[in-house]
């Protein structure tokens, strides 16, 4: 919040012109995984709108990304978790009878490769295949955390540990679950038929199913660390994160605009698909006058971006922003039809679309007006909704 205030996780803007569940689709496709269903349920307005209009496959040869909104196929009841949601979906499965099922979140920033997990899958004996990520020990109670076995196996799963044994001959690293899973369809259709009778279950995917694999021997773990994608460096590979709170998402996004971002956007041999607004031109900058220069510095500017004698530092301008005459931005992220009106600053902010800061507003973290009236994150970034508007104070 205020980012999801009417739209769905995987619907929020990143880097620009990119949905974030265009980097899960993104992967699918380059891997040549083609037969794609989306499951949403609450305020999935903005991501059915984006699907539909942005990734369509060749129908002649039975590829397709689609939402599939719930249905209530199993009772009077919504999905009531990610493994419920699969669960309530099985005519999907039934149709397509598939020999695994990957199942994958929808709201990650990362590249990665799924066939070189389906490949350690298809060599073992395992229901599910789990994707484990290297992290520090003192993030382990923020994560899912994998105990490794002999060989790939997963010898425990602990959800959120205070306290767990690091990795053999890595003190301060763990394996924690990125929740990406490759199922044996057999295997799935079991667990979700004895967790779909469990009252006391929550009918999750990592909570839950995951668990009472790993109890019954089921359960292997893939490492993501060994994962190349074509086009990669050593210093992005691995690159994984969960947006899930407003400073990481900030902190993804000011990546971007660094000299040597960690997450390289422009590796054409793994392309992040998204839809372009056809539209709209390129971004123009205007003016070179005393007191009146249009510049944008060490910053990401999108289609449609006018900087009309304003500076920009740091930041992440989307399709369609206005930054006007003395106006500056500075360590900020823009979203689609941002105006910045002259004179106005705009500093260390998230700005969702279509907001107007007016002529002469400050928008900081640092000013008492920002932090009264719109939501500050606990490393100080103010975030202003949709719809707004910044006014002089």
């Amino acid at each position: 919040m205020p980012l999801t205030l009417d739209r769905a996780k995987p619907a929020v803007p990143f880097g620009g012109q990119y949905r974030l569940v265009d980097f899960a689709l993104s992967n699918m496709a380059n891997a040549g995984f083609l037969k794609i269903v989306v499951l949403t349920q609450y305020k999935s307005h903005s991501l059915d709108m984006h699907i539909s209009r942005t990734w369509r496959m060749s129908t002649m040869l039975g590829n397709y990304v689609t939402p599939v909104p719930a249905q209530m196929r199993r009772g009077r009841h919504w999905f009531s978790g990610s493994a419920d949601a699969v669960f309530q979906n099985l005519n999907i499965i039934g149709d397509e009878r598939p020999d695994h099922i990957c199942v994958f979140g929808a709201d990650h920033i990362y590249r990665m490769d799924p066939r070189q997990m389906l490949d350690q899958h298809l060599r073992s004996s395992a229901g599910v295949t789990v994707a484990g990520i290297r992290v520090d020990i003192a993030e382990a109670s923020q994560f899912g955390i994998i105990e490794p076995g002999e060989g790939t196996t997963i010898r425990r799963f602990l959800e959120k540990p205070a306290r767990v044994q690091p990795l053999p001959g890595h003190p301060n690293e763990v394996l924690a679950s990125m929740g990406n899973y490759i199922f044996s369809t057999e295997a799935l259709l079991d667990a979700l038929a004895v967790d779909s009778k469990d009252e006391s279950s929550g009918h999750d995917m990592g909570g839950d199913v995951i668990p009472t694999m790993v109890a019954s021997g089921l359960a292997d773990v893939y490492d993501f660390s060994l994962n190349h994608v074509p086009g990669s460096t050593e210093r992005d590979r691995g690159y994984w994160r969960d947006v899930g709170t407003l400073d990481a998402y900030y902190d993804a996004s000011m990546d971007l605009v660094s000299v040597h971002p960690v997450f390289n956007l422009y590796n054409d041999h793994w392309p992040i698909y998204t839809s372009l607004p056809a539209h709209l031109p390129p971004a123009k900058f205007v003016f070179e006058e005393p007191g009146r220069l249009g510049q944008a510095l060490d910053s990401v500017v999108s289609a449609g971006v006018i900087v009309t004698g304003g500076t920009v530092r740091r930041s992440v301008l989307s399709p369609g922003v206005r930054v006007e005459s003395g106006a500056l931005v500075e360590d900020s992220v823009l979203m689609n039809d941002v105006r910045v009106g002259p004179e106005a600053t705009v500093r260390r902010a998230i700005v969702d679309k279509n907001v107007t800061v007016e002529q002469g507003a400050v928008l900081s973290p640092d000013e008492v007006e920002s932090r009264g009236r719109f939501k500050v994150s606990e490393r100080g970034v103010v975030v202003v909704g949709k719809g707004e508007e910044v006014r002089r104070a």
